[in-house]
């Protein structure tokens, strides 16, 4: 259908909206110093290795002061299977040093000091920023940026251009809820390489599906 990127937006939020679970998270960290951590581990790794190596690394280091006095070397152990372990440990222990001396151990709920801790960018950022603080967060991770392109809402491969282009297509109270409903149907529907478009709900809406 010849739309709009907005009027596409809004059409595919309404459809992901009403077919998805309410609440969607993929890391099973709640508190807002573990969740943080967990998103630094989780680049260029899966959500379930980091799911599974943070049940070792918050039973020995389960506070920022904890962690932040954490011998690396032991650290890098624990996070190994995450991969680029040796830059992820010294991130992690640094944010850690960084929340406690800065931040009276508090995560701040602030982009702009979210991203000057070590080994934070702008989506890990946004996770916590629409996760734990309500706040409007576009979160460009692979699944998402993968779907905005096919469904025609970005045409560029630079996440800070997605998050800008995507942003402004939805209001700020549905941004973060879009960013959960796009990157569970990329994971489950939209994939990489086979894409289910036979049974996408959103294919009307879809530029890269056949018919179009």
């Amino acid at each position: 259908m010849n739309l709009s990127r907005r009027a596409r937006a809004e059409h595919i939020f309404e459809i992901l909206d009403t077919e998805s679970p309410p609440t969607i998270t993929f890391l099973t960290q709640k508190d807002p110093f573990r969740l943080l951590i967990s998103v630094i581990l989780s680049a260029q790794t899966t959500d379930r290795q980091v799911n599974e190596v943070t049940k070792e690394l918050f039973s020995r280091y389960s506070t920022p002061e904890a962690l932040a006095a954490a011998d690396i070397e032991e650290v890098k152990e624990i996070i190994r299977s995450t991969g680029y372990y040796n830059a992820k440990a010294k991130n992690i222990i640094e944010t850690a040093q960084a929340i406690v001396n800065q931040h009276h151990s508090l995560v701040p709920y602030d982009m702009e000091k979210l991203v000057s801790l070590p080994g934070v960018g702008r989506k890990t950022a946004n996770v916590i920023l629409g996760q734990l603080a309500d706040k409007p967060a576009i979160i460009v991770d692979t699944h998402f940026k993968r779907v905005v392109k096919r469904i025609g809402l970005t045409d560029t491969d630079t996440p800070d251009h997605i998050e800008r282009e995507v942003a402004i297509l939805l209001p700020p109270e549905r941004q973060y809820r879009f960013s959960m409903i796009v990157n569970l149907h990329g994971r489950q529907v939209c994939h990489a390489k086979k894409p289910a478009c036979n049974t996408c709900s959103i294919a009307p809406w879809c530029l890269s599906y056949p018919i179009q």
